[in-house]
């Protein structure tokens, strides 16, 4: 019986490690945490110091039952959980529910999965860090306080159904403003200048150093330029530059990964813990961009080995990031002579990224050389040409860094060799309308760079944050077409002047982040009543005690005890004072019926209403479609939706209609309701009973298809298979079936067993019922 019982939160990290370790050694996983708060209530006790009320829950009770047996059969515990605050409280946890003293109880850390690290943590053991327990402990409490508090808050006076919390409201937040800064952007068009110039057959490119506002302007500048001769004025060649990127923390890595290869912020910290559970980089959880001195001689000998002594240059980078720990690593390769890892394609394009950045980190400066040339023009401007030569390489040999906006207009060219005085020919030059463009929407990867230079959240909490504010539908990602506008283009040619009406497409968005309209209707009135904590400063602020905490220079209940006692009673106060937030806007009058239109948030979702609630009528109401907003839609917009319900005609004796719901466009034929696929062109204005018939047999077919077995019943009971698996279906309520469970096999009494078994609806958060 092994004599040592090592305890990790990942199977994948266990089965690694028992490699490293000998046959005294046995290594458990816990399968992440095993301790939480308790969902239902609040779960802290605030009257009795802020005191958490955890529980195992009941997916968590074998498992917690099993390493109990191990440690009563073990002589000496190890708890090896991650190096970070989340990691120490998992430990912590552990060791609570399994009896051990936190005091006594082996804890090794180690921010690499290698045999070196292993055995070297296990030579170092030392106790559970309680100030990084309670930081992490301070985390999850003001989290679950400010997430339990304010969400009843915004059921009672928003919308049923909604959340709120420290980080993501503030995110949301974020979103919101930029959205409002792009739908206020008024665009203003000027004319780009660019001449092209011929010395000894050689051509290049010159850019005039002012715009024209109108056409006119710019047709009489070139026309200035016939029969004028041109000659350098100036050549300017100045020595330059570049350094390397430190390696990579988590939020750069996030960035860098979304521009270079596309992958989402959750997508790159799911391969990265991957990578890093099979001993292939360093922890991917950390703001550092520190390398030990073991790493750096690695990464040195790699570059001269490769490349040569004169790319090698040790550098040793300086972490900026508050709260950040030296001790802690940038996330590198565990061996940098490891070109390749991973085991998927997804997996070693990352590892890629990171060996690459990690080894040009260390590698020497590349050698530019600037040039810039002035060539006179009329009217007191000049033609102005830019490039870029490069002497050495250095790190660009291997690596060079993504840009969020790249400027097509600004690409450094190979200009030839010129002298001051030198006569140039004018080949063509040409004007073309430009327009300003509106602020960039964030993408999750700016977003995690602005979080970060605000000081909000830390590496553990970027992913997360993002993936919430998602699921919850506060944001989404954006699928903007965008509008076509026209421009114009002048050149000249042959000795005279030519002219052309060009189309571009302006506004198409792909993949951004944008608030939708609950999104902005809560981030408001979050805004409004609970200034403090959407207030960026106050944010980074809480971050920061977070970090004294976990150096024990504050009491985490001294600091949970200032945060709670102004929030509650702004709680309170809200609660009695505040009147309902519903986005409403007046949009006009509808010219038929003299009526007011609205724009709000509804039950179910933005709406447009016709008449006022407090009328005798009743009012009217119509859903919003894709691609509209309470913010941005119009009258003339919001009376087309009120021409829905459209009757397409019949169909096997049924009327068929379409409109806009709860869920979007449809169609309705009798009891039967059909999505339209708006992304194959469908819309409730233009489709007709074709269409409509061809979705109708299809949702049908498909129906069939997904029906495992049906019980005649009042109301009739289905078992179904759907997308994520087989489940159970009476009227409009669905019931899952447990896995393990041959759908097949099921009879009528099995079926309404499990009907009858089934958790009742959630309540709102904080045990509200949410009702108004």
């Amino acid at each position: 019986m092994p004599k040592n019982l090592v305890i990790v939160e990942s199977p994948a990290k266990a089965k690694t490690i028992a490699g490293f370790l000998g046959s005294d050694f046995e290594v458990e996983s816990s399968f992440g945490h095993i301790r939480d708060l308790v969902e239902s209530g609040l779960g802290v006790d605030v009257a009795n110091n802020f005191a958490p009320e955890y529980v195992v829950p009941k997916e968590k009770a074998e498992v917690v039952k099993k390493l109990r047996k191990k440690v009563k059969e073990t002589d000496i515990v190890w708890l090896a959980s991650d190096e970070d605050r989340e990691g120490e409280a998992i430990a912590w946890h552990l060791a609570e529910a399994l009896g051990l003293d936190p005091l006594r109880t082996n804890r090794i850390v180690f921010h690499e999965i290698t045999k070196k690290a292993i055995q070297k943590a296990v030579e170092q053991p030392r106790t559970i860090d309680l100030n990084l327990v309670n930081a992490q402990q301070a985390r999850r409490v003001l989290d679950r306080l400010v997430g339990y508090q304010l969400s009843p808050v915004l059921w009672k006076k928003v919308k049923r159904g909604l959340s709120a919390g420290r980080v993501q409201s503030v995110a949301v937040r974020l979103l919101v403003e930029r959205e409002r800064e792009v739908q206020k952007f008024q665009a203003v068009s000027a004319f780009r200048v660019v001449a092209e110039f011929e010395v000894g057959k050689k051509k290049f490119k010159a850019e005039l150093d002012r715009r024209f506002d109108a056409e006119p302007e710019a047709t009489a500048f070139l026309e200035s330029l016939f029969h004028r001769g041109f000659s350098v004025q100036n050549v300017d060649v100045k020595p330059a530059k570049k350094s390397p990127s430190p390696p990579f923390t988590t939020s750069t890595l996030q960035q860098e990964a979304a521009r270079k290869l596309g992958f989402s912020v959750s997508m790159t910290m799911q391969l990265a813990q991957k990578l890093y559970e099979e001993g292939h980089i360093t922890y991917m959880r950390t703001d550092s961009v520190n390398l030990s001195d073991e790493a750096l001689a690695a990464a040195r000998a790699q570059i001269i080995s490769h490349y040569g002594d004169s790319f090698a240059q040790t550098r040793k980078f300086q972490t900026k990031s508050k709260g950040a720990q030296e001790a802690h690593e940038a996330i590198r390769p565990t061996y940098f002579e490891r070109v390749s890892a991973g085991t998927d394609a997804r997996q070693k394009k990352l590892y890629e990224l990171i060996w690459k950045r990690s080894l040009a980190s260390q590698m020497s400066d590349a050698q530019l050389e600037r040039t810039t040339i002035s060539i006179p023009a009329p009217d007191q401007t000049q033609f102005v040409a830019k490039g870029e030569v490069i002497r050495f390489e250095g790190f660009l040999k291997l690596y060079l860094e993504g840009q969020d906006d790249e400027d097509p207009e600004g690409d450094s060219v190979l200009l030839p060799a010129v002298d001051p005085e030198q006569t140039l020919a004018l080949n063509t030059a040409e004007a073309v309308e430009r327009y300003t463009r509106p602020p960039a929407r964030y993408t999750e990867a700016s977003l995690v760079k602005k979080l970060e230079e605000l000081g909000i959240g830390r590496p553990s909490t970027y992913a997360p944050t993002i993936s919430t504010i998602l699921k919850r539908g506060y944001a989404e990602k954006s699928e903007l077409e965008g509008v076509v506008r026209s421009y114009r283009r002048l050149w000249l040619e042959s000795g005279g002047l030519k002219a052309e009406t060009l189309t571009e497409r302006t506004g198409a968005d792909k993949g951004k982040l944008i608030p939708t309209d609950i999104g902005a209707v809560v981030n408001d009135f979050l805004v409004e009543h609970f200034a403090p904590v959407l207030d960026f400063h106050f944010t980074a602020q809480i971050e920061e005690e977070f970090d004294r905490i976990a150096e024990g220079e504050e009491d985490w209940v001294e600091m949970m005890d200032r945060f709670y006692s102004k929030f509650h009673t702004t709680i309170e106060v809200v609660e009695e004072t505040a009147g309902y937030a519903k986005g409403e806007r007046l949009l006009g009058t509808d010219p038929k019926t003299q009526l007011p239109v609205y724009a709000k948030i509804a039950r179910y979702g933005p709406v447009v209403q016709l008449g006022s609630s407090d009328s005798e009528d009743k009012p009217r109401f119509a859903g919003l479609i894709k691609g509209q907003s309470l913010e941005t839609i119009t009258l003339e917009e919001a009376l087309k939706l009120f021409e829905l319900p459209r009757s397409l005609g019949e169909f096997e004796g049924k009327k068929v209609k379409t409109s806009v719901g709860r869920f979007g466009p449809y169609v309705q034929h009798g009891d039967t309701f059909v999505s339209l696929k708006t992304d194959e062109g469908d819309n409730p204005y233009s489709i007709d009973l074709d269409r409509a018939i061809a979705l109708i047999l299809a949702k049908r077919d498909q129906a069939a298809k997904s029906l495992i077995r049906r019980f005649e019943v009042d109301p009739p009971i289905e078992i179904l298979e759907g997308r994520w698996g087989p489940y159970i279906k009476r009227g409009k309520d669905n019931f899952k079936i447990p896995k393990g469970q041959d759908p097949l096999a099921l009879d009528l009494a099995a079926v309404e067993a499990l009907i009858e078994a089934a958790p009742p609806p959630k309540k709102a958060p904080g045990g509200r019922k949410g009702k108004r």
